[in-house]
C-alpha cells in the first residue's frame, strides 16, 4: 500500500511538472508573438444594428488613416511610436465616421483571447493595442492586427506576415492544428496565474 501511494504521488508530481513546463513554454511563445504585433480594437456604442454598422465605418476610416503612415514601420515598436504620435489624427478619422458619437482613442496594453482567422491564429495574451471606443462602448467589438497590416489582407496574402520573424510566422500560421491547442494551453496558464494572483 505504501509503494502504491508513492507511485501515485510521483505520477502527480510528474504531471504537475509537465504542466508547468508546458505553461512556461506557451507563455514564452505567446510573448514572442505579442511583442511583434499591434492590435486594433474598435468597440461599438451598443449592439443595435446601426451602431454595429457605424463601428465598421469607423474601423475603415481608422485603417485608411493608418495604412500610409505605418507603411514604413519596420517593427511593432516603430509602429507603436507612429500610432502614439498620430492619436489626434486617428481620433479625427474615427470622429469623421462616427456620426457625432463620442469617440475615445487610446494606445496601451490590452488582453486578447485566442483568436482564429482563416489562415492564422493568434495566442491569448497582452498586446500593444490601439483601442477606439464609440459612445458608451457597450456593444460588440471588432479587432484585428494593424501591424503588420493583417486587418484586411491576411486571408489573401502571405506577404502580410513579412514584418514578423520566421519563428513567429511559424507559431502563428502553423497549419497542423497544434498551434490552437498550444494557444489554449496559454489561455489556461494565464487563467491559473490570475487565479493565484501571480
Amino acid at each position: 500500500m505504501k509503494n502504491r501511494f508513492k507511485i501515485w504521488e510521483s505520477a502527480l508530481l510528474l504531471a504537475l511538472s509537465a504542466a508547468l513546463l508546458a505553461g512556461v513554454w506557451a507563455s514564452a511563445a505567446g510573448g514572442r508573438v505579442s511583442s511583434q504585433l499591434v492590435r486594433l480594437h474598435v468597440i461599438a456604442h451598443s449592439d443595435a444594428p446601426e451602431e454595429q454598422a457605424v463601428k465598421l465605418e469607423v474601423r475603415d476610416s481608422v485603417l485608411a488613416y493608418l495604412e500610409p503612415r505605418l507603411a514604413g514601420a519596420e517593427d511593432a515598436a516603430a509602429a507603436g511610436g507612429i500610432i502614439a504620435a498620430s492619436i489626434d489624427g486617428i481620433a479625427a478619422a474615427a470622429r469623421s465616421a462616427a456620426g457625432g458619437r463620442a469617440v475615445r482613442v487610446e494606445l496601451g496594453e490590452e488582453y486578447y483571447p485566442t483568436r482564429e482567422y482563416e489562415s492564422f491564429s493568434l495566442p491569448a495574451g497582452r498586446y500593444q493595442s490601439l483601442r477606439v471606443t464609440l459612445g458608451d462602448g457597450a456593444g460588440r467589438n471588432w479587432w484585428c492586427v494593424v501591424f503588420p497590416p493583417l486587418c484586411l489582407t491576411a486571408a489573401e496574402s502571405e506577404a502580410a506576415f513579412s514584418g514578423l520573424d520566421a519563428a513567429t510566422r511559424g507559431i502563428i500560421t502553423g497549419g497542423d492544428g497544434d498551434v490552437v491547442i498550444k494557444f489554449r494551453l496559454l489561455e489556461l496558464w494565464g487563467e491559473l496565474r490570475r487565479a493565484l494572483g501571480l
